[in-house]
């Protein structure tokens, strides 16, 4: 089901008069809009780079700027396919294993774990994250007896797509 955009932006950011502007919004706000859109088909278009999340719908375009000290990311794990993804689609990229519970552990450069926890992939297939921004990571993920692992980082123009983790 469809909603307008103006209808999701009013439940999930809270507009309030004189508080219409998109940069208005906090950063709690586009991150539970990100998580809102999430695989969804609530709007015609959600999509987040490394700088912005963009709405479209019902002809209208909405841009959020994205907290300045943290970075998204989403992974989507796969044993047989894979798409080539740069700039993650909320609404459009389908990764090959949904709703799959995975083991996910998430290391800096420094050695510092920022994940360590069982999570189960969206119905998208894909595990959407919250990571502090200029840092390399590696990422290893098991289901179901398979593994794999791939780094990745968050700099300014890094990909906020990651589908190249074979789980083998």
């Amino acid at each position: 089901m469809k909603m307008p955009l103006v209808f999701v932006m009013f439940i999930f950011a809270g507009l309030l008069a004189g508080c219409a502007d998109e940069s208005a919004m906090s950063q709690a706000e586009v991150k539970e809009l990100v998580a809102d859109l999430s695989g969804s088909d609530k709007v015609s278009a959600a999509s987040i780079d490394d700088q912005n999340l963009t709405v479209e719908d019902e002809g209208e375009k909405s841009v959020y700027p994205l907290p300045e000290d943290q970075f998204f990311i989403s992974i989507a794990p796969y044993e047989t396919f894979t798409h080539p993804c740069e700039i993650h689609s909320l609404t459009g990229c389908q990764g090959e294993l949904a709703e799959k519970e995975t083991n996910v552990v998430i290391t800096d450069e420094t050695g510092e774990v920022h994940v360590d926890e069982v999570m189960t992939t969206l119905e998208n297939g894909f595990i959407d994250l919250w990571l502090p921004r200029d840092r390399t990571y590696t990422v290893k993920m098991e289901a179901a007896g398979k593994a794999g692992e791939v780094q990745f980082s968050t700099f300014t123009g890094d990909p906020t797509c990651l589908t190249d983790l074979l789980l083998s």
